[in-house]
């Protein structure tokens, strides 16, 4: 199994698991859960049950390890790293970080993906929850235009953050082909 393969597979079941957490908890209320709860920890256990709170990380980790990965047969063969991110130097085209460090840089980049998506989503949700209570009549379009939001900013993120990433890596296995590089 390609490397690309198992952390594509990974991201999917990371975010099959976040979908099923979230359809999971939303049960139905009882006489006991009358009481309301602090706004602050509804608007937590939304975020953390959300999946586009993890989308842009998950997405963005899978983009960069297929690049970081389809880059390692060049790096076999002496090729440089263009990208100064994944050098030793921070220069562009100079010696490539180890396998283990690039790994780990792109863990850490997901990490702070993750965060500005955190931020983002706790934001939304905070004025959302301060929407519906000045316009209680208008809970369903205050929700909607959450999700409309949220979705918006957390794709364009993925995209941002995936993209460039994606397109070398289909490169990088085209060219390593071409070069006949394993």
């Amino acid at each position: 199994m390609l490397a690309w393969q198992s952390s594509a597979q990974r991201a999917v079941l990371i975010m099959l698991f976040a979908v099923g957490v979230s359809s999971f908890s939303s049960s139905s209320v009882t006489a006991q859960d009358q009481q309301p709860s602090s706004p602050v920890v509804s608007i937590v256990k939304e975020v953390v049950l959300d999946p586009t709170t993890y989308a842009p990380a998950v997405i963005a980790y899978d983009a960069t390890m297929r690049d970081w990965n389809s880059s390692q047969p060049f790096f076999r063969y002496g090729f440089m790293e263009l990208n100064p991110h994944f050098t030793i130097s921070g220069l562009p085209n100079d010696v490539p970080l180890s396998y283990a460090a690039g790994n780990r840089r792109i863990l850490s980049d997901a990490f702070g993906n993750l965060g500005l998506s955190l931020v983002n989503n706790f934001t939304d949700r905070a004025f959302e929850h301060k929407l519906m209570e000045r316009y209680p009549q208008h809970r369903k379009i205050v929700r909607a235009v959450g999700w409309i939001e949220r979705l918006t900013f957390n794709g364009y993120m993925s995209y941002v953050l995936s993209a460039a990433h994606f397109r070398q890596a289909q490169a990088n296995a085209s060219q390593a082909r071409g070069l006949g590089l394993q």
